[in-house]
């Protein structure tokens, strides 16, 4: 019985590690992002996505950040974009 407690933290201690370093990488590309797009990443991050569902919530706090004027509008998608490739970093 010990073993396999032994074991389940084990593992339970690896894969947070390896999702604490995930999350790592996606901060340190959403660093590189303009402000605009740092914006779209944070909120889109604070949603907790999935890798099924990023593309909806990337999409849905993008049109909310622009719609409320907190980006500009006219560099949404490009910058919407960049952000999603920041979130993807910090999801696998």
């Amino acid at each position: 019985m010990f073993k396999f407690v032994a074991a389940v933290a084990s593992l339970t201690i690896a894969f947070t590690a390896s999702a604490h370093a995930d999350g790592a990488a996606g901060s340190a590309c959403a660093a590189k992002l303009a402000p605009d797009g740092q914006a779209i990443y944070a909120a889109t991050m604070a949603q907790k996505p999935t890798m099924q569902n990023q593309r909806d919530a990337l999409e849905k706090e993008t049109k909310s950040l622009a719609s409320n004027n907190k980006i500009a509008r006219g560099s949404a998608r490009d910058n919407a974009k960049a952000a999603e490739a920041c979130i993807l970093a910090a999801l696998q």
